[in-house]
């Protein structure tokens, strides 16, 4: 129950969540790498950057790192921030977005439940483009596209 200024009372509900890093890989040639996986809450699967949720003890870089490395298989020497969203308002948790450079291939390690997902290459601009245009439509993938794509002067 929260209450307002006026006195009015009324039920609001928060969701604790851990923070997530979001990575956006850019490739030499200016590629970037998406994931596909099934949503449950929206009965469809999405194109999305690699991300996941920190582990317990663990940093935004670590697990930017991580998630990279479980999803695509992609190691990186370079990583930018992309800075810091939050998610909806009822969630605790925090979108830490980053860009990764300097990119080299080895082994995909995806976690049980990635089993299925599948892996994409395709121009950084044409992902960009279908965020922009909705083909893209989780949110901290749209957000963390169009920041890479203003530290690339892009936009």
């Amino acid at each position: 129950m929260i209450r307002f200024p006026d006195g009015a009372e009324a039920v609001y509900t928060v969701v604790t969540n851990p923070d997530s890093a979001f990575v956006v890989p850019y490739f030499d040639n200016r590629d970037t790498m998406l994931v596909r996986q099934w949503r449950h809450a929206w009965e469809e699967s999405s194109w999305e950057v690699p991300a996941g949720t920190f582990d317990e003890g663990e940093d935004a870089m670590t697990c930017a790192r991580r998630e990279l490395a479980e999803e695509t298989g992609l190691i990186a020497t370079r990583y930018t921030s992309l800075g810091v969203v939050h998610g909806a308002a009822f969630l605790t948790g925090r979108a830490h977005m980053f860009m990764a450079q300097g990119i080299t291939a080895s082994e995909r390690n995806p976690e049980s439940y990635e089993q299925d997902m599948e892996v994409m290459r395709l121009p950084f601009v044409d992902a960009l483009q279908s965020a922009l245009d909705g083909g893209i439509a989780h949110s901290g993938s749209v957000t963390s596209l169009v920041r890479a794509a203003r530290a690339l002067k892009l936009i």
